[in-house]
């Protein structure tokens, strides 16, 4: 997600700074933003000349204290509640007192997460859909203190950015996930329960629904790992048995089975 955030970014003309744990991650994310750029050469949405000025604007490292500059921080870590307050207590430290920090979470509570920071009427949900450069949506999440100028003010960078900004209120799951996580596990308890094949299950919803990817092959573009996070959010937040994992859900997560990334998840990528 970090990588597609800085490349649409870049595209759109604004200097970024890349930050993550290591060269080899960074290094990954640059080849990756690379071929995507390409990919929009080659079918003709933007010239060579475009490819080179954008990824000229992406400026690599792995020290935190290059965001000390930046109007706005887009934090796409790991969903975790703790790895977060971490990451924003010292952005909050670092980063000049008007600018905006936001989080690409899928489902935690952005009041939680402001909370943990001496500006909680700067910070605000921005979560991107995956891939992020084809996506069109940006859910624009407002945690109980968030101010209405930090609302303009990302609201705008959204649509500069090329996408839709859709605003929601800080709720667990947020509307993205809050309705889709539900269609997902069901989808698993329906293989769990031997009601259907992986592939039968996602033509259903594909040929008759007229879904672009069933639920079983987008929980594995997701990762599962996410997927039972985000569960386990629904779960605690609302405290409503209606949002439990599936059980094999959570086992193939203990396996290691966490879809597109690990090679193997409902279905093998390892050819």
């Amino acid at each position: 997600m970090g990588n597609g955030i800085a490349h649409v970014a870049a595209a759109s003309g604004f200097a970024v700074t890349l930050i993550d744990t290591s060269e080899d991650i960074l290094q990954r994310a640059l080849a990756t933003i690379d071929a995507n750029l390409q990919r929009g050469v080659d079918k003709g949405r933007a010239s060579a000349q475009d490819k080179q000025a954008a990824l000229a604007r992406i400026r690599m490292t792995s020290d935190l204290q290059a965001a000390s500059g930046a109007d706005i921080a887009i934090e796409a870590i790991v969903e975790n509640l703790g790895a977060k307050e971490e990451i924003f207590q010292k952005l909050d430290r670092i980063m000049p007192e008007g600018s905006i920090l936001a989080s690409n979470t899928s489902s935690i509570s952005i009041t939680r997460i402001a909370a943990s920071t001496r500006r909680p009427d700067k910070v605000i949900g921005m979560h991107f859909m995956n891939p992020v450069p084809v996506m069109p949506l940006v859910e624009v999440i407002r945690g109980i203190a968030t101010s209405d100028d930090t609302w303009k003010r990302v609201r705008d960078l959204a649509t500069r950015l090329g996408k839709t900004p859709i605003e929601a209120n800080d709720s667990p799951g947020f509307i993205s996930n809050r309705v889709l996580m539900p269609m997902i596990n069901e989808a698993i308890f329906a293989l769990y329960e031997s009601v259907a094949t992986p592939e039968a299950i996602d033509g259903v919803m594909k040929l008759g629904m007229n879904h672009p990817m069933g639920p079983l092959q987008l929980a594995d573009f997701i990762g599962l790992d996410v997927c039972l996070a985000i569960l386990r959010v629904l779960e605690e937040g609302f405290g409503d048995p209606k949002y439990r994992p599936c059980p094999l859900l959570v086992k193939m997560v203990d396996a290691g089975w966490l879809g597109k990334k690990s090679g193997r998840g409902f279905y093998d990528y390892r050819k």
